[in-house]
């Protein structure tokens, strides 16, 4: 086997098409496109980034996009915006031997190439070894779409169900109309994502500065994204209306049979008796069952308190790290023991 190194953001639309062959081969994963890998690249790239191509008689075995981690250290492409590192390989390959070649490949001398946030569920989590070792990242969520929407809701415990019910009847009591709508032109994700930072803002993100703005980074990737993925007929942005009022707003990518939220956000001055990303949920749900096409709705943040009510379909994520010599893996998991848990 071979691999060849290209500047990333030069190369990786030219290779998508062998990229996307490759992911073809394993579960759907719109999370690691060339759409969306490009868009990041685009936006958050410093242009050190490498397309790392690994063939074997001209067929492509794996694939990544790698960053300098400082002196001999790379790892997979990594925003914050990035739910999982870009790495894909074809499945059932050893993939220590292929970051053997790899770590040699790499310019200068590379003693650690590392996979970041690497998803069991796309590439299942090889065995620590004398040269490889893997760390537990985040335990992530996911509702599988099996059978009736009615089925699995009755499934969810007492508590999500009643608050529910409550909060219809509530808002019906006050001549309080609600609706959901589902965005998928590519010319309407700007103003999509300008609604969207309007409502982040309104919580702790805001009042930290970090939250998503049609002027700043993150909302250029968003907007960047999903017009590339609703031109390809698989971007979504899911809205819920109190009356006229936008409350809540999910932005999702698709492909296959799996959809990914990506970012939600609700009004957080809607007064507290009223959980408009629940209610939110609840509808797209149902909208996602009944459309018999997606299987997968992937959340792919930390588990938190509030998945727990949804799905009890929880995974942990981890990162890998290959070391280029077999006695320094061994040194580092000697110091991880004396470091202790």
């Amino acid at each position: 086997m071979k691999w060849t190194l290209l500047p990333a953001a030069d190369n990786l639309e030219a290779q998508a098409a062998r990229w996307n062959a490759l992911r073809a081969l394993g579960p759907a994963a719109p999370v690691l496109d060339p759409l969306f890998i490009g868009a990041l690249l685009e936006t958050f790239g410093a242009g050190d980034e490498l397309l790392a191509l690994c063939e074997q008689d001209g067929a492509l075995l794996a694939a990544a996009v790698l960053v300098p981690q400082g002196r001999a250290r790379w790892a997979t492409f990594q925003p914050a915006q990035a739910p999982v590192g870009a790495w894909v390989q074809q499945t059932g390959l050893d993939t220590g031997a292929l970051l053997d070649g790899l770590a040699r490949a790499l310019p200068g001398l590379a003693l650690l190439v590392g996979l970041t946030q690497c998803d069991p569920f796309l590439l299942p989590r090889p065995p620590d070894a004398d040269k490889q070792a893997g760390a537990d990242y985040i335990d992530t969520a996911r509702i599988s779409v099996e059978g009736s929407f009615d089925a699995w809701w009755e499934g969810r415990g007492k508590n999500l169900k009643s608050n529910l019910k409550k909060q219809r009847n509530r808002l019906a009591g006050a001549g309080t109309a609600t609706r959901m709508e589902v965005w998928r032109d590519a010319g309407r994700m700007a103003q999509a994502v300008a609604d969207y930072g309007r409502l982040e803002s309104t919580g702790w993100k805001g009042r930290a500065g970090t939250a998503v703005a049609a002027n700043n980074e993150q909302g250029e990737f968003y907007r960047r994204m999903l017009e590339a993925f609703c031109g390809a007929g698989r971007g979504s942005v899911y809205r819920y209306y109190f009356g006229d009022e936008l409350v809540a707003m999910d932005l999702c990518i698709e492909e296959g049979d799996c959809i990914v939220i990506l970012k939600t956000a609700y009004d957080e001055t809607v007064p507290k008796q009223y959980s408009p990303a629940f209610l939110m949920r609840e509808e797209a749900c149902r909208q996602l069952f009944e459309g018999g096409a997606i299987r997968r709705i992937e959340f792919y943040g930390r588990v938190m308190e509030w998945h727990t009510r949804w799905t009890d379909e929880v995974r942990t994520m981890y990162h890998l790290n290959h070391y280029r010599w077999t006695l320094l893996g061994r040194l580092h998991a000697w110091r991880r023991r004396r470091a202790g848990p």
